[in-house]
């Protein structure tokens, strides 16, 4: 069983935002014909569904003694001291606070995050910001792994 995981899916007015986008499309195509507006409601609208669906499919994953964020795969034991942030902590650590090597899963939408430290002295990268909806859960996932 996996201590953890979560999708960091996009908010539902996102889904209205990309059928208005079908729906510009077809008014932009709409001079040239019905079939050609038609082609515009479908495949603008499949696009915009296709960005917001692929923004949303985001995961934060504590599995098989690893931090599974987005792309990034590291060892829990290269994981330091983990910081739940906020949502006035994460806006800051998001902007001024933030250091340019740190490995950011970032989602605006999220306003709460968690911070974890990176031990790794081959590692250039301090820490990990994670927006996730539940941080405490997050950290104590990965202190359960730490504890085993």
């Amino acid at each position: 069983m996996q201590p953890y995981d979560e999708r960091l899916i996009v908010p539902r007015s996102w889904w209205l935002i990309a059928a208005g986008s079908g729906f510009a499309f077809a008014l932009i195509l709409l001079p040239l014909g019905t079939l050609p507006m038609l082609a515009g409601l479908v495949g603008g609208g499949a696009l915009a569904a296709a960005a917001v669906s692929s923004y949303g499919s985001a995961r934060i994953r504590v599995v098989a003694g690893s931090l599974v964020a987005g792309d990034a795969r590291i060892p829990v034991e290269a994981l330091g001291e983990a910081t739940v942030l906020d949502a006035d902590e994460a806006i800051a650590w998001r902007r001024h606070k933030a250091d340019p090597r740190a490995f950011m899963l970032l989602r605006a939408y999220i306003p709460t995050a968690l911070k974890v430290e990176i031990t790794d002295p081959a590692d250039p990268t301090p820490y990990v910001y994670l927006s996730t909806r539940s941080p405490q859960r997050l950290a104590s996932a990965l202190d359960a792994v730490r504890a085993r």
